[in-house]
Order: structure tokens, then sequence, then C-alpha cells
């Protein structure tokens, strides 16, 4: 995500970025695909969790994006999908990721980056389709992975796009990774059944094979773009990355760090630099993967390595490397999407709120008709106590300045809700199987029943520090008894 919401945003907004990890199907423990992603903007700046119904108009409606003016014209039909927009819509909708009642998950977007001669030949469109608008214009509209890759190039190759970006698009059988890589250049990469990929804010798709339509898209005249204008500076083969990235110190710092970190808790008999320009795209992981390793992935900071910000490294050290999950993490998300069940309940749609390290992934079934009132809560900028995004940013925000003291009873009580979850999760799997079973009633139960025992656990862990952090005033005074 590109933490620029308006032009009147550019003085007061820094640039952030998010993380991002794709797993094919037959890579993980399961047989289930996932897509996920860190949200990383701003330290304060709520989001919410709703459900958008299945609409039938009577006429097609026209989209006009508040953050560039970017305007399409939508179908009559719209399909439900879940997503999580931001607590205002002055800057752009930002719905960002999804799963729909066709069982298409969609996550928008991984901030990357062009060099300035792609750009100097093909300008980014300033109305063209941006981040903000991706999702409520794609993921609602489309009945497979390849139609959202479809539906996304077309726009591209008609409107132009505002940003270069990447898109992680998915179904139950396939994942697909989509970057777009100046004004009206894209690629498309699916995602092998047996690998994983981690993407961090660069180009990340590499040789392209014009030859393997089945596995990789692409826009219309992407190779004659290039030959035109002399892009390629290798003597055989087509290098998204290299072509259209950057490869510079900045990225040696921000980005390949995260991508080394995800590849060394996958393959970690691989030895690799984590300022390398040249990790690898594609991986196969020495295990399986399950949505839990994902989840821990996007939650770390670089543990066991001396580049672990609250680590035992040098301050140096632990400064050097931006980490994946840090507090600028507004949500975070991994979208689980399975064959073996009905989508109501076979694709789950895994949020955290805030802080990765510090919340919770809550399990939402694609089933939901509603969400809680504390995830749909639209107030302000500003704390509230009603609102999900705040309860769980609270005992991150009371943590912090006592890690030592604090961080265990954390850690307790994120693996009890961990094993709840999976006991919830297997119950609905499990009825969803029975022909007489009401699957929405199912998924909106043991959603919101998720949900409640990890508001409630936050709520009063909260209460907790709350209490406990009086005693650590530095105001505090301890009478020596001897005296």
């Amino acid at each position: 995500m590109k933490c620029i919401k308006g032009a009147d945003f550019m003085n007061n907004f820094e640039f952030s970025a998010c993380t991002s990890i794709l797993v094919g199907k037959n890579a993980t423990t399961d047989g289930s695909t996932l897509i996920g992603r860190n949200e990383d903007c701003k330290a304060a700046w709520p989001k919410r969790f709703i459900v958008n119904e299945h609409q039938v108009l009577d006429k097609p409606q026209k989209f006009v994006s508040k953050d560039n003016g970017f305007t399409l014209e939508l179908p009559k039909e719209r399909g439900k999908y879940t997503s999580t927009p931001e607590w205002t819509d002055k800057y752009g909708v930002f719905e960002e990721d999804g799963i729909n009642e066709y069982g298409v998950a969609i996550s928008a977007t991984e901030s990357t980056y062009a060099n300035n001669k792609v750009l100097g030949f093909d300008p980014l469109v300033s109305n063209g389709i941006g981040e903000e608008a991706i999702v409520t214009v794609v993921l609602p509209y489309v009945k497979s992975a390849i139609e959202g890759v479809n539906r996304l190039g077309e726009i591209i190759n008609k409107y132009g796009a505002s940003e270069t970006n990447g898109i992680l698009i998915s179904d139950s059988e396939n994942v697909w990774y989509f970057e777009i890589g100046s004004g009206h250049q894209w690629v498309a990469q699916r995602i092998p059944d047996d690998s994983y990929a981690v993407v961090a804010n660069q180009m990340a798709i590499q040789d392209v094979d014009f030859d393997d339509s089945d596995n990789f898209k692409w826009s219309t005249d992407i190779q004659k773009f290039v030959a035109d204008n002399s892009l390629n500076s290798n003597r055989h083969g087509f290098n998204f990355r290299e072509i259209f990235g950057t490869q510079n110190q900045s990225d040696a710092y921000y980005s390949t760090p995260r991508v080394w970190y995800g590849q060394k808790m996958f393959n970690p008999e691989i030895e690799q630099d984590p300022e390398s320009q040249n990790l690898p795209f594609i991986r196969k992981s020495k295990q399986l993967i399950s949505v839990f390793d994902a989840q821990d992935f996007l939650s770390s900071h670089f543990q066991e390595t001396v580049y672990d910000p609250i680590g035992n490294g040098t301050e140096a050290q632990k400064h050097m490397f931006r980490p994946i999950s840090l507090a600028k993490t507004q949500e975070s998300h991994v979208l689980q999407l399975s064959a073996k069940y009905p989508k109501e309940i076979g694709d789950i749609h895994w949020l955290l709120m805030g802080v990765g390290s510090q919340s919770t992934f809550v399990p939402f079934f694609a089933g939901i008709t509603d969400t809680p009132k504390e995830y749909k809560y639209k107030v302000g900028h500003d704390y509230d106590h009603e609102s999900a995004y705040w309860i769980f940013k609270l005992v991150g925000i009371l943590i912090d300045p006592h890690y030592l003291q604090f961080n265990e009873q954390l850690k307790d009580v994120q693996n009890q809700l961990i094993q709840q979850y999976i006991a919830n999760v297997n119950e609905a799997q499990i009825a969803s199987l029975n022909e007489k079973q009401n699957l929405t009633e199912l998924a909106n139960h043991y959603s919101f029943k998720s949900a409640n025992l990890a508001l409630t656990a936050y709520r009063n862990l909260a209460a907790k520090f709350i209490t406990a952090s009086t005693d650590f005033s530095p105001l505090n005074y301890q009478q020596d008894l001897n005296l």
C-alpha cells in the first residue's frame, strides 16, 4: 500500500508499504490456497471489516474515484464480498482485501517501484486505476482467479494505471500475482501449485515465458514496448523485475531483507544474503506451509537474528532493516480458500487488526452476511473503545513500553485464541458437510463466536495491563524497610 491518500496528504504521510505471501495448493498442509498481506500505512489509521451484499440493479452504475477521478462503468449485478475499508472514504475507498461469494479472493496492493527509464517512456496515468479502487471494481464481478487477472488487465489496457503495484488474486485451485510495471504495461504469473512466493515492495516477477499463456498473462504490446525503447539489457530472455524494477541501496535495506527472512523461514537450509538483489521470486518450501505459518511470517520481525528490533543485536543491527511486522500495520490478512468444503465455510478471511505480532488473526467464514458491530464501527480517526481496530491496537500500545513485563501474558492469550479458532473452524467445517445444514447460519455463528472470543480476550488483557502499569511510574518510591 502506498500511504498517500490524495494530494492533501503528500506532506503529512510517510511512504510506507506492505509485505505479501502467496502459496499454491500443493505447498500447503491442507491443500488450500493462501494469499496474505500486511496493509502498512500509518500507526493510527483505523480500518473496518464489512460484508457488501449481493446486488442486482436496474442499470449499470458508474464508479468515480474520490482519490484521482478514475471512472469506470460497472455491471448491473454485483456479487457479495468481504472487504476492509478505512474509517473515511474522503481519499478513496481502499477496500484492500476480501473474498467474494464465487470463491475468489483479492488483496490489493503490494506497492512496487518502477525505474525512471520505463516511466519516461510510459508514465503513470494520473486518473488511471489505483490501489483504492481495485478491490471495488474487480472482486464483485469475477468468478475465478483468471477472470480477476483478465478483468484487471483489460482495465489497465484501456484506462492506464496511476500507480505501480502488485495484486494477489486466488481461488481454491490457482494463485496469481499481478504486477503493474508502468502506466499501461503489466504481467501476471501463476504461482506453481507446489511453490510459494514472498514479496516486499519490489517488482518481483522474473523470467516471463510468452509461450506459456497458461501460467503467464501480459499487456498486449509489452514485448514491442520493451524492444522499441531498448529497455532490455539482457542478451536473452525477458526478466520483468530487471526491465521494469529498481535495484538500488534502498531496496537492499528496505525490501530484500523481508524476502530473505520469509525464504529463511520456509527454506532454512538455503544460505542467502539479506541484501541480495537476486533472491528468487518462486521457491519450493522445505516443508508444507500451514495458514498459521503464513500468519507467523506476516507477524514476524526478524526473530532469532541480530536484526530483530527487540532482539539481542547491536543498536545498529536492530535498526538496519525494515521489519515485516511494524507499528504502521493497519490490518493484516490471510485469505484461505479450500475446495474440500462448501465455499461458505471452506473459504476463510483471517483478519488481524493492528500490529501483527501484538494482535490476533480471527477467522471469518466467507459465507457471513454481517460482521460484529465493533468491526463495522465508524466514528473517526482517534481512539475509541468501541472500535475493533482500537481494541486490538490498545494492547500493543500498552505492551510497547513494558515488553519484558507483558509479552509472556500476550503470548499466552494469543496461543489460547489460536486453539479456540482451530476448534471453531473444525466444528464448522465438519457441520458444513451435512446437506441439511444452513451454511449462512453456520458461517455467521462460528465467525461471531471467534470474533467475540478475541474481542473479550483483548479487552480483558488491556484492563490487566492498565492496572499493572500503574506501578511502573517513574514517580514510584520503594522504601528500604531496613532504614
